[in-house]
């Protein structure tokens, strides 16, 4: 155990000297691609914000630090669906699966797609369109794996397949993501985390859409050649999160081994960005008997809610849940909704996912 606790802190040690290289640089921002990998569909974290990943769990914490899957149920399955930009035809569908393997640890995957819905095409001979449509394709395909190394020390790693299709041009890619989550305290009510996520391979958009047609400098013929397009990183960030559970009825319990029936965790989490302003963010979630949970954050990045603002997003987001175990041997079902208001345009985006448990 303690071979294994210096091996840990080694490891967050490196990952945590690993800042200075992802700090945020407004310099470089807009020259990342593939920012859809920056999305979370998942109504539970979108509620603060996407602040939790010291406490996320499940096969929800594939979006959000991998280490937290080691905590999901022996089968979990969760479904997700996000309006992005109400009324904009942009829609996140989300599948997610995990399965425990006894003591090895838990394997997930996460399917993501992203819809824009149909776009018209427009030519240089038909600028105003009315000659068909066209339906980008956004998807990654995220396999993942992670163990409870003790019941303070859990950490994870992920691997995910990024394409890009526009018509006619395609891009792929492959990236990566390690995270750790560590629980102290009485009731295991302090939490700490590190991960780090979309660490991965240049992607460059190629295909027949960079096909121009050109004649000859003699004039006897005409050629195809291809405009060749540059490449660009993916969305690479650190995070750090802290959280704290507090038990608002701890002192009226009357064993210790009785489960208190109010709880309220405050979080926070900074988030280092490779190729855009950092972020800084509290969140707070209040639960009743861990049925029905209300939450809320704020995440705040730099010129937020100004004329120079590089986001959409005003910074606030609220969310609830609702769970409910069926029967005494069936599964245990989970909805969330999260709301987070939009500043440029104002049209909001709403997250609605269904969670299903079988112990």
């Amino acid at each position: 155990m303690k071979s294994f606790s210096t091996k840990a802190a080694l490891a967050i040690c490196a990952i945590g000297l690993s800042v200075q290289a992802f700090a945020g640089n407004k310099d470089r921002s807009g020259q990342a691609g593939a920012t859809e990998m920056l999305i979370n569909p998942w109504g539970a974290s979108n509620g603060v914000f996407g602040l939790n990943t010291a406490t996320v769990s499940g096969v929800e914490a594939m979006k959000g630090n991998i280490a937290g899957l080691a905590m999901a149920d022996r089968t979990e399955i969760g479904l997700g669906y996000t309006m992005y930009l109400s009324n904009s035809k942009v829609s996140i569908a989300d599948l997610g699966f995990s399965q425990k393997l006894g003591n090895f640890g838990v394997l997930g995957v996460n399917i993501m797609s992203t819809s824009f819905g149909e776009i018209p095409i427009t030519t240089y001979d038909n600028p105003s369109g009315g000659v068909g449509t066209y339906k980008p394709q956004f998807l990654n395909f995220q396999v993942g794996f992670a163990k409870e190394f003790s019941k303070y020390v859990r950490a994870g790693i992920s691997a995910t397949y990024v394409s890009e299709q526009v018509t006619n041009v395609s891009a792929q890619g492959a990236c990566f993501d390690a995270g750790v989550q560590y629980v102290t305290g009485a009731r295991n009510n302090f939490h700490f985390s590190v991960a780090l996520r979309n660490l991965g391979t240049n992607m460059r958009y190629s295909g027949g859409g960079f096909a121009v047609d050109a004649q000859s400098q003699y004039g006897t013929y005409s050629m195809s050649q291809d405009v060749p397009s540059d490449k660009f990183g993916m969305p690479t960030y650190l995070n750090f999160g802290l959280a704290y559970d507090f038990y608002l009825d701890e002192n009226k319990l009357q064993n210790q081994d009785d489960k208190p029936k109010h709880r309220l965790t405050a979080m926070g989490s900074f988030q280092s960005n490779s190729y855009q302003n950092d972020y800084l963010g509290l969140g707070a979630e209040y639960a009743f008997r861990e049925m029905f949970m209300l939450r809320a954050g704020y995440r705040y990045e730099k010129d937020i809610n100004t004329d120079q603002s590089n986001t959409m997003f005003t910074g606030f987001s609220a969310g609830a849940s609702v769970q409910y175990k069926v029967g005494d041997k069936g599964p245990r079902l989970a909805v969330d909704y999260a709301y987070r208001p939009t500043a440029k345009p104002n049209n909001g985006v709403h997250t609605f996912t269904l969670r299903m448990h079988f112990r």
